[in-house]
């Protein structure tokens, strides 16, 4: 089945992931109301010009700004992804797939009160899940097995490439205008992943998925007037995604297009962290009555990981900003000892400051667990694990803290919905 076929025929019956899908829209408006007490996210809020009107335009959940399709896709998408607490899925890629309802609530939004105006029924939440559902499923499907990050891209790409056909769809459109927008998003250019390196790390990387779903909703809206396509957008020769940025490899795909993304998807409970520092904050907050104390006493702190933690949260030498902040495990294991909690506010500079946060991170030593990295890629376990253990100057040590699933991973649901729900 093709991606077009799935958003236009696939039916959506699984009542887990419709229910995952409620859920997740909950904790994705949660995270875009809490991104509302920052002014470096509220600036970028709000019309290209100023004072302009949108007649039947979508509105931005919790601002007074009423824009159109697109452009209130970004201000959502801006909201949903600052605090990088919304959800996430991992594979080769690592995603957020709630980054999508920005463009799904913005459309859906116009759409329906277009509608209204002109005395026609309205969209549905249950249209919204549905939309969901299939952007989840093409996001992790295509990151599963391919490695989108180490060609070079942010993950970012499969924003728009997810939310381009949905919204196609949501627009009415026909099936060779699904496939027509969704060739269309493949040629675009593609936001490269150094804003999520140092030296670069900075605020793009909040904004980021709110932009590429707003293309995606841009191509989406010309698909419908007529605009055609790019038949082998991934297979030319020379010129195709595959050869200029796979290697000439095509894309790999562990399952059927169906639900199970939705079904399997991992919340950030109750960390705003990178979803691999999750379970790495929960075992340093066990830690917290340990050595609160004897901070001063301690001589290292070995941690153990997965591979993909390693390469995108060992991060060593000083950190700039926020952005640099929250994609560090070093530093926030420490903080969860230090503190024992981890909010939004711990990656400010006023926390930063304290001087024995960077004391700390002097201390600790990462390292890769083969039995972390085979667990983390096995289907049937999905374990997203990390361990941390303190060593004093005087020979004694810490019990070994381990968590091999975060709270908002699937296998921890009965204790972690009601956590989601006191989120905010």
């Amino acid at each position: 089945m093709t991606i077009a076929d799935y958003v236009e025929r696939y039916p959506v019956k699984s009542a887990l992931a419709l229910e995952t899908a409620r859920l997740a829209l909950i904790d994705s408006l949660g995270c875009g109301f809490e991104a509302l007490s920052y002014p470096a996210c509220t600036k970028l809020l709000g019309p290209v010009v100023p004072g302009t009107v949108v007649p039947n335009g979508a509105r931005v959940p919790g601002t007074p700004f009423v824009l159109d399709p697109e452009r209130a896709t970004l201000n959502i998408g801006a909201l949903v992804r600052w605090l990088d607490f919304n959800d996430a899925f991992y594979g080769a890629t690592v995603i957020h797939p709630s980054d999508t309802f920005s463009g799904i609530l913005a459309v859906a939004d116009w759409l329906s009160r277009t509608r209204v105006a002109q005395r026609r029924p309205p969209l549905t939440v249950r249209d919204v899940l549905e939309s969901a559902v299939k952007t989840y499923e093409i996001m992790g499907g295509l990151a599963l097995e391919n490695g989108f990050t180490a060609a070079g891209l942010d993950h970012t790409i499969l924003v728009k490439i997810a939310t381009t056909p949905v919204v196609t769809k949501l627009l009415g459109g026909t099936h060779e205008e699904i496939v027509n927008a969704l060739s269309q998003a493949w040629v675009d250019g593609h936001a490269l992943a150094t804003f999520r390196r140092k030296p670069n790390t900075g605020p793009r990387k909040s904004w980021a998925a709110g932009d590429a779903a707003s293309r995606g909703v841009r191509l989406a809206l010309m698909a419908v007037t007529g605009e055609i396509g790019c038949p082998s957008a991934l297979t030319a020769k020379t010129w195709g995604f595959y050869h200029v940025l796979f290697k000439d490899k095509p894309f790999r795909f562990q399952r059927p297009l169906g639900a199970y993304v939705m079904e399997n998807v991992l919340f950030k409970i109750p960390y705003p962290t990178a979803f691999h520092g999750q379970s790495g904050v929960e075992a340093a907050i066990r830690l917290h009555p340990l050595v609160k104390d004897r901070l001063d006493d301690i001589k290292r702190v070995e941690v153990r990981c997965h591979n993909s933690t390693m390469v995108i949260l060992d991060k060593t030498g000083p950190l700039h900003n926020p952005a640099d902040r929250d994609h560090c495990m070093q530093y926030m294991m420490a903080v969860g000892m230090i503190f024992g909690t981890m909010t939004a506010e711990h990656y400010e500079d006023h926390i930063a400051a304290d001087p024995r946060i960077d004391r700390l991170r002097a201390r600790m030593h990462l390292a890769e667990s083969k039995q972390y990295e085979r667990e983390y890629h096995d289907p049937a376990r999905r374990t997203n694990a990390n361990s941390i253990q303190v060593f004093f100057r005087d020979g004694t040590k810490t019990p070994l803290s381990e968590v091999l699933y975060p709270l908002g991973h699937r296998r921890r649901r009965k204790e972690g919905i009601p956590a989601l729900m006191k989120k905010f």
